[in-house]
C-alpha cells in the first residue's frame, strides 16, 4: 500500500511491521529516516548480530536478496534485511516473486533513492497490495519555509517570521543539510525561550540578518535604493558567500510571483498566499512591491533579469565582475 512519511513512523514506533519497505523517490532524507529508524529500533542490539543485514545494490542481486529473505529468524521475532542503494539493483522486477508470499518475520527495506517506480507494473501492482510503498517526492522551493517551520513545531519551537524563509535562502532545499542546522540551532536555545529568531541564526549560522538576497529582495520591492545599495556593496565585498546566480534567481522568483499578483482577481490575503504559494505574512511585500512597480515594469525587470542572468554565465559579457553586474542590475530596476 502507498503510505505517507508519518503513517509508516506511526505505525513503526507501535511495532505494526510489514513484510516489505519500498522507499522511493527524488528526495533522500525521508528515505534515510525511515530506514535509519529501522535499523536502529526494530531489533534489540543483542539480535541485531545475527538477524540484521546491511545489503548494497552494487554488491547483489534480487536472486540473492530472497534468499536472504526466506531465512528465518534466530531466536528473535524478526530479521532485518536493509538494501541500500537499491536503484543499482538490475532486473528489480524480479523482487516479484518473493512478493507473492513474502515472509512474515522479515522485515526487507529497500532504500531506492533518486528514482521511482514505473505504476503501470506488476512489481508496484503488488507492493502496493501487500507491502508498504512510500515514494518521497523533492520539495520544491517553495515548500521549504513551511517544512522548516513544521520540523521546528514537532519540537515545540516556534519561529520568526523570516527565519524560515532566510534559512532557506541561505541553505537551498537540501534537507539533510537544514536538519542539521536547525538541530545546531536547537541546542543554542536558552531555556523557557523556544523562539528561533533571526538574530540567533546570524549569531549562529552565519548568516547576516540584514545582508542576504531575502532582504535584498524586500529593499528592491519597496524601492528603498538606500538600503538595496547597503546590501549589493556587502554582496560584491563577499562574493562567495553571495554568489550573482542565486541572487538573481531569487530576484527572478519574487518579480514572477509580482507579475501573477498582478493578474489575480481575488487580491485576498489567503487567496494571494495560496496561489502564489507563500506564507501568509509575505503577501504584505506583494501589495507593496505592486505599487512600486505595475505589471509593465514587472515585465521589464524580469526581461533585464534573464539578461543579466545570461551575462553572469559569460553570455553577452566582457568579464565583468559578478559585483559591478549586481550593482548595474539593481541600479537599472530601481530606476525603471
Amino acid at each position: 500500500m502507498a503510505a505517507s512519511f508519518d503513517e509508516i513512523l506511526s505505525d513503526l514506533r507501535n511495532r505494526i511491521f510489514k513484510p516489505v519497505y519500498f522507499l522511493a523517490g527524488e528526495e533522500p532524507y525521508f528515505i534515510d529516516i525511515i530506514s535509519d529508524y529501522i535499523e536502529e529500533k526494530v531489533l534489540s542490539e543483542a539480535d541485531k548480530a545475527f538477524n540484521q543485514i546491511i545489503i548494497y545494490g552494487d554488491d547483489t542481486n534480487i536472486a540473492a536478496i530472497i534468499d536472504t529473505a526466506r531465512r528465518f529468524p534466530m531466536m528473535a521475532s524478526h530479521q532485518v534485511v536493509i538494501v541500500k542503494e537499491a536503484q543499482s539493483l538490475k532486473k528489480i522486477e524480479d523482487l516479484a516473486v518473493y512478493l507473492e508470499k513474502p515472509l512474515q518475520s522479515t522485515l526487507l527495506v529497500f532504500c531506492y533513492k533518486y528514482k521511482s517506480l514505473d505504476k503501470r507494473t506488476k512489481l508496484f501492482k503488488l507492493l502496493d497490495s501487500s507491502a508498504v510503498y512510500f515514494e518521497s517526492p523533492r520539495l520544491r522551493d517553495y515548500q521549504i519555509p513551511a517544512w522548516i517551520d513544521s520540523y521546528l513545531m514537532k519540537r515545540g519551537i516556534k519561529t520568526e517570521p523570516s527565519a524560515s524563509a532566510m534559512l532557506t535562502e541561505y541553505l537551498g532545499n537540501d534537507l539533510h543539510k537544514i536538519a542539521n542546522e536547525l538541530e545546531k540551532l536547537i541546542i543554542t536555545l536558552a531555556a523557557g525561550k523556544p523562539v528561533i529568531t533571526n538574530a540567533l541564526i546570524e549569531k549562529n549560522i552565519g548568516i547576516s540578518k540584514d545582508y542576504n538576497n531575502f532582504e535584498l529582495q524586500k529593499a528592491v520591492g519597496e524601492r528603498n535604493i538606500l538600503k538595496a545599495n547597503m546590501i549589493v556593496r556587502y554582496f560584491a565585498d563577499n562574493p562567495k558567500d553571495n554568489p550573482l546566480t542565486l541572487t538573481i534567481a531569487s530576484l527572478f522568483s519574487f518579480f514572477s510571483k509580482l507579475l501573477a499578483y498582478h493578474y489575480l482577481a481575488d487580491k485576498s490575503k489567503n487567496n494571494v498566499a495560496a496561489t502564489l504559494k507563500v506564507n501568509p505574512y509575505f503577501v504584505k511585500d506583494y501589495e507593496s512591491a505592486a505599487i512600486k512597480y505595475n505589471a509593465k515594469k514587472t515585465v521589464q525587470v524580469i526581461s533585464l533579469l534573464r539578461t543579466f542572468d545570461m551575462k553572469s554565465k559569460g553570455f553577452g559579457d566582457a568579464g565583468t565582475e559578478p559585483g559591478d553586474l549586481l550593482k548595474e542590475l539593481i541600479f537599472r530596476i530601481l530606476h525603471l
